[in-house]
């Protein structure tokens, strides 16, 4: 299982990114999928879920109306569209899936909001 991480990097507040999630190793369209985000100082926390076939999508009160997953299960990839960035946004983000019985992590892409 090997996850592919990328679209971080430095923004300014109420900026926009989006960060995508390759997934290979594994049959990726059966697994829902899920983004996480640890912040300095901070416990690892999930941010936005997402079913294997796409329809159910859950969030944190923290993001709900600025961030949008989705999935193209054509291109085993996971996106987190992040809109109105604030600085409490700052962190590594990770893209996580469950598969037979084990937890499996990207490696993280960075996401720094700042003027």
């Amino acid at each position: 299982v090997h996850f592919a991480e990328s679209g971080g990097g430095l923004v300014e507040p109420g900026g926009s990114l989006r960060l995508s999630c390759e997934a290979s190793g594994f049959p990726f369209n059966d697994y829902g999928a899920s983004w996480w985000r640890q912040g300095p100082g901070k416990e690892r926390e999930q941010v936005a879920e997402i079913s294997s076939d796409g329809r159910y999508r859950k969030y944190s009160d923290s993001v709900k109306g600025r961030f949008t997953i989705t999935r193209d299960n054509r291109w085993n990839t996971a996106y987190l569209r992040m809109d109105s960035l604030k600085p409490e946004d700052t962190a590594a983000y990770f893209c996580y899936v469950r598969y037979q019985v084990a937890d499996w992590w990207g490696s993280g892409t960075q996401v720094t909001v700042s003027s």
